[in-house]
C-alpha cells in the first residue's frame, strides 16, 4: 500500500495532517505511470526517467495553479492533496489530471511507446478518518482502475469488495504488475488463471 514515505516531500506530510485537522477535509489523488517497465525495458532507462520528469512537471504545475500539495511517494507515483475538496469533485478534477499528464507523457516518450497514468481517488472524512486511511483508500482506488486496464481513474471499492492488494505485498504486486507488462495481459488475467490452475490441482487430489 502506498505510505508517506521517506521520499515523500516533508512539506506533502505536513500539508496532509493540516488539511485532515482543518474540518474542511481533503482529497487525495494517488497518480501512478502505466507501462513504465515495458518503457524502460524496451526504449531504455533514460527514456523513462524523462517520463517521470515530465509527469511530475505537469503535477507539480497543476498542484500550484490549484494550490495543492504535491510529492513524489515512489518510482513513478506521486500524490495530491486537495484541501476542501469533496470526492466528486475530486474525481472530476483527477480527470483532468490525468488528461494532463498523458499529453505531457506523448511529448516526452517515443511515440511508438504508449505512457499513460492511472489516479485514485479518496476523500477525507467520506472514506477515512485519517491520514493513514486515507492513503490506503487512495491506494486501493487507483489498483481499482489498474486492475480494470489503467489510463483511467478509479475510487475506492466498497468495503464488501475483495482486492487482490488487501492481501498480497507490495513486492508480490510489483512481480504481477511486472509479469503483466510482460506477457500484456492484464493483471486480473493472470490472477484468475493461477487462481484455475490452484482450484484443479487440488480438485484432482
Amino acid at each position: 500500500m502506498a505510505r508517506l514515505k521517506k521520499v515523500s516531500a516533508p512539506s506533502f506530510s505536513a500539508a496532509l495532517e493540516r488539511a485532515a485537522t482543518d474540518g474542511a477535509g481533503v482529497s487525495v489523488l494517488l497518480v501512478d505511470l502505466d507501462n513504465l517497465m515495458t518503457l524502460n525495458e524496451k526504449a531504455g532507462r533514460e527514456a523513462g526517467d524523462k517520463a517521470i520528469a515530465a509527469a511530475a512537471r505537469a503535477l507539480t504545475s497543476f498542484a500550484k495553479a490549484e494550490r495543492w500539495a504535491f510529492g513524489r511517494i515512489g518510482g513513478d507515483e506521486f500524490a495530491l492533496a486537495a484541501p476542501g475538496i469533496p470526492l466528486e469533485t475530486a474525481f472530476l478534477r483527477a480527470e483532468q489530471v490525468r488528461t494532463t499528464v498523458n499529453a505531457a507523457l506523448r511529448k516526452a516518450v517515443p511515440v511508438r511507446f504508449a505512457a499513460t497514468a492511472t489516479i485514485g481517488v479518496a476523500n477525507l472524512p467520506r472514506d477515512a478518518k485519517t491520514t493513514e486511511q486515507l492513503m490506503r483508500k487512495a491506494d486501493l482506488a487507483l489498483y481499482s482502475a489498474k486492475e480494470q486496464g489503467g489510463n483511467a481513474v478509479g475510487l475506492p471499492p466498497p468495503e464488501d469488495m475483495v482486492l487482490r492488494s488487501s492481501y498480497y505485498s507490495r513486492a508480490q504486486l510489483g512481480r504481477l504488475r511486472a509479469l503483466g507488462e510482460r506477457l500484456k495481459k492484464k493483471e486480473a488475467v493472470l490472477l484468475r488463471e493461477a487462481l484455475d490452475d490452484l482450484l484443479r490441482k487440488y480438485e484432482r487430489t
